[in-house]
């Protein structure tokens, strides 16, 4: 419970959100694709009040380990956001993250620890945009598991610089990522999911403060024979949810996600 507590203490001050990446074990010699793990999920966005631009979330992508050279691992990730509405139609997606990354990783006493370069970029779905929205950080993340008493604590945190940005005034980036998971029997388990994510901000470029995100998921995950499928809820606070007009929106969260693990 000490450990939990250092990860929540972790992630209430990063205030931020991230991708739940495990550290992996070491294996008994260089491996190639050692891991590959790929997910599609979808959750409404229930708003306190009604926004029309924000009705569904969808997801998918994938996370694989390309080369594992004991020490370390190199990995690749690639993830689609599309983000829908009702305006123009029930299910209307009017806005796409795009996300990849490239990560090198030594693995220091249980500790991984990784250099990462990140790339984002948001678009418009039918709707007219002339210039490019997007940004570029190079960081360093460290990934750590705890386990004991049936709990596995996953924790990761990542903080970078924003090397190239177009449109946003981002000027660094910090997230962190706790995932606590408690298997009930082979075929069930439960899980609490905690991230969050913070952007200082360029003062030449806009003049508000430190921004900052998160969110909470609880749910239950059942596994079947080649993935698993979770069901979840929650809470999120998303900075800059529409990509134009840099305003934070708060919402609940219901969804389900396919993971091939």
């Amino acid at each position: 419970m000490r450990h939990v507590a250092i990860a929540a203490c972790l992630l209430c001050s990063l205030a931020g959100r991230a991708a739940a990446q495990s550290p992996a074990p070491a294996p008994d010699g260089p491996d190639f694709l050692p891991r590959v793990d790929f997910h599609l999920s979808a959750n409404s966005l229930m708003l306190g009040k009604a926004d029309e631009r924000f009705s569904w979330d969808a997801y998918f992508g994938g996370d694989v380990d390309v080369l594992d050279y004991v020490v370390g691992r190199a990995s690749i990730l690639a993830d689609y956001h599309a983000v829908l509405g009702d305006e123009y139609r029930p299910f209307d997606p009017n806005q796409a993250y795009y996300a990849l990354e490239v990560s090198s990783s030594y693995r220091l006493r249980g500790t991984e620890i990784a250099g990462v370069f990140h790339h984002v970029s948001r678009h418009l779905s039918d709707r007219p945009k002339q210039f490019a929205i997007a940004w570029n950080v190079a960081g360093v993340r460290v990934l750590r598991r705890f386990s004991g008493h049936g709990f596995t604590v996953d924790l990761r945190a990542d903080g970078g610089g924003i090397v190239q940005h177009s449109y946003v005034d981002y000027r660094w980036a910090a997230d962190a990522d706790v995932m606590v998971r408690r298997v009930v029997n082979p075929r069930l388990g439960v899980f609490l999911h905690l991230s969050g994510e913070l952007f200082t901000v360029d003062g030449t470029v806009s003049d508000r403060g430190t921004q900052k995100g998160g969110r909470v998921e609880a749910g239950l995950r059942i596994n079947g024979r080649a993935g698993a499928l979770e069901l979840f809820a929650g809470g999120e606070q998303r900075l800059d949810a529409d990509p134009l007009d840099r305003q934070t929106q708060r919402w609940g969260v219901a969804g389900f996600r396919l993971l091939s693990r």
